[in-house]
């Protein structure tokens, strides 16, 4: 039953569907003796089994026993030296810029996901197990925790569907640019990992096409061309090796064939299917009380992405009391708390979305948690963006507003367009939303999925678009 309370229309939405595996009867045929591994397969109804005796290095996990929902999908991972990974966590007050209020050191807890943050969020004490103050820079590490605990990993590299390189490249480059203006100082540890890489046996057969790399910065940050010392970033996906890799990336390039652009990391990192069902209940019935939102800090005007931020800023503050917006500037500290935030999204029925620094925010993630439609002024935003996880029917589930008409067409040009907006039209938005929920957050690396389960959260769908993509370069070069 709806809330007759809410200032704006909440939403319905329909179940998720669960999957029911056929109990199967299983016939052993004899084994087949291969020359790195033994394989014992087995048959059954429209089923094979595979156990897989292979022992190497440079995997967490044995193949163990596999049905055939692994068979073109096993990853394996590289052993890289520690200082490519470990070592940069334990490091971790290297990769603390001096202006920020909190070391990362407490981000790097509970698998990456950083400290809990308790009771906070919600108010029913269901959901507060699963929401931690996580720093949009970690997916490096949440990543390789989840790939860690992967159900088809296997450490025989002949059968991997894909390769992954677990090199925090975005925590490195931090840490190097604490401590050193020279490039090629910011340059030697991607160098260095691609020299380890190219030694290795299972670099040699592909040339490193099936191996991918994700990284927790936008990509512009490996793309430094200037071998100018005072210019921003390193070199990394400029390098030759690097052509042949894939990156993921939470901010992919425009101009690049090899990068795919995967979710930032929200606050929330459920353990079931179930729990994801429960917030989505959650937000369909959330008070909205706002008409639209803001949440960030003003920027240099002297761009494009600046002039926008200008824009929006001016036209929430001139609206009719139907735009809230929660300044970030840096003397300020709320945007800090992660309560503040998603309490502020969660009452909002659209929540604005500029571009910063770059073209895309973590904050578009954010609010399509709280249940809170994104209203985009750049396609580079998300559409060009996040093409395994957010469909491509955006108007379905998000506002569009191109620059040139907050430009040119009023002051108050934000307001006018979303008050127009029909409230049917509203809610099915909204329904859409929050069937978005499941695909763009990162489940707790520890938490056991129950067999059968169909659900797949930004993680897997980012394995499966990489396991694909890797597969489609095979077959290229085979034809």
């Amino acid at each position: 039953m709806d809330n007759n309370n809410n200032k704006y229309p909440s939403s319905s939405i329909e179940d998720p569907p669960t999957g029911k595996k056929k109990p199967t009867t299983i016939l052993l045929i004899p084994c087949l003796l291969l020359t790195t591994s033994m394989l014992l397969i087995y048959l059954s109804q429209n089923k094979i089994i595979l156990i897989s005796t292979t022992t190497s290095s440079g995997s967490d996990h044995t193949s163990g026993l596999r049905d055939d929902s692994c068979l073109g999908r096993y990853i394996y991972i590289h052993n890289l030296p520690s200082r490519f990974n470990k070592d940069i966590l334990q490091d971790c007050e290297s990769i603390s810029r001096p202006k920020d209020k909190t070391s990362m050191c407490k981000y790097i807890e509970n698998y990456g996901l950083g400290p809990q943050i308790g009771d906070g969020v919600s108010t029913d004490s269901r959901y507060s197990p699963s929401w931690y103050a996580t720093n949009q820079f970690m997916l490096e590490v949440i990543f390789h925790e989840k790939m860690k605990r992967y159900e088809c990993l296997t450490r025989n590299s002949s059968l991997a569907s894909g390769i992954y390189v677990p090199y925090y490249a975005g925590l490195d480059l931090r840490r190097n640019m604490q401590w050193s203006y020279n490039i090629s100082e910011r340059d030697a540890s991607g160098k260095e990992m691609f020299k380890w890489l190219k030694k290795q046996p299972q670099w040699k057969g592909m040339s490193g096409k099936d191996h991918f790399l994700v990284t927790g910065r936008i990509s512009r940050d490996f793309r430094r061309y200037s071998k100018n010392n005072s210019r921003w970033g390193t070199n990394l996906m400029l390098l030759p090796e690097s052509q042949n890799l894939t990156f993921l990336t939470i901010e992919r390039s425009p101009i690049s064939h090899n990068e795919f652009a995967i979710p930032y990391p929200t606050y929330f990192h459920p353990t079931s299917a179930v729990e994801i069902h429960q917030w989505q209940e959650k937000i369909k019935f959330t008070n909205r009380t706002v008409l639209f939102s803001f949440i960030g800090a003003q920027r240099p005007s002297r761009n494009y992405k600046g002039l926008v931020r200008t824009q929006v800023i001016q036209q929430c503050k001139n609206s009719s009391n139907t735009c809230r917006f929660l300044d970030c500037d840096v003397k300020a500290n709320t945007c800090d708390d992660p309560i503040t935030l998603m309490k502020l999204l969660e009452s909002s029925v659209f929540c604005l979305q500029p571009p910063g620094d770059s073209l895309t925010r973590r904050s578009v993630f954010d609010s399509i948690l709280a249940g809170c439609i994104p209203v985009f002024f750049s396609q580079g935003s998300a559409y060009k963006q996040y093409i395994w996880h957010i469909p491509n029917n955006s108007s379905e589930y998000s506002v569009y507003i191109p620059f040139k008409e907050l430009k040119n067409e009023g002051k108050n040009k934000i307001e006018e367009i979303l008050l127009g907006i029909p409230n049917e039209k509203v809610v099915g938005m909204r329904e859409n939303v929050i069937r978005l929920v499941p695909k763009i957050v990162y489940t707790k690396p520890n938490r056991y999925k129950p067999v059968g389960e169909t659900l797949e959260d930004a993680f897997e769908i980012a394995v499966k678009g990489v396991v694909k993509r890797i597969e489609d370069i095979r077959r290229e070069i085979q034809d």
